[in-house]
């Protein structure tokens, strides 16, 4: 499975960014983030069969995780960003269950940054 991701880049605090994750295969998709110095985080994925999504606790209200299943992409859209919402956002898919733990991924996309000035 690849996956490319694009749509980071550099926004004002309280703006808003689209990510997008194309996946070549039919697969349970989300996305992670990564801050310099610390562990990558899970943010929120997605179920391929059913749409039902699932978020960590500080996007939730804010991030909104959806898909288009004809395009087999995942978009991630932020809205009312901050600044410690910088981050390397990493796309992740796994064939069998939602991605929702760093250590059982099956398949990392390369990422795209998201820079929230204050």
């Amino acid at each position: 499975v690849q996956l490319q991701a694009s749509g980071g880049g550099l926004v004002q605090a309280g703006g808003s960014l689209r990510l997008s994750c194309a996946a070549s295969g039919r697969t349970y998709m989300g996305w992670f983030r990564q801050a310099p110095g610390k562990e990558r985080v899970f943010v929120a994925a997605i179920r391929w069969d059913g749409g039902i999504t699932h978020y960590a606790d500080s996007v939730k209200g804010r991030f909104t995780i959806s898909r288009d299943d004809a395009k087999n992409t995942v978009y991630l859209r932020m809205n009312n960003l901050k600044p410690e919402d910088t981050a390397h956002y990493y796309c992740a898919a796994n064939q069998y269950r939602v991605p929702m733990d760093s250590d059982a991924v099956d398949y990392w996309g390369k990422g795209t940054q998201v820079t929230v000035s204050s």
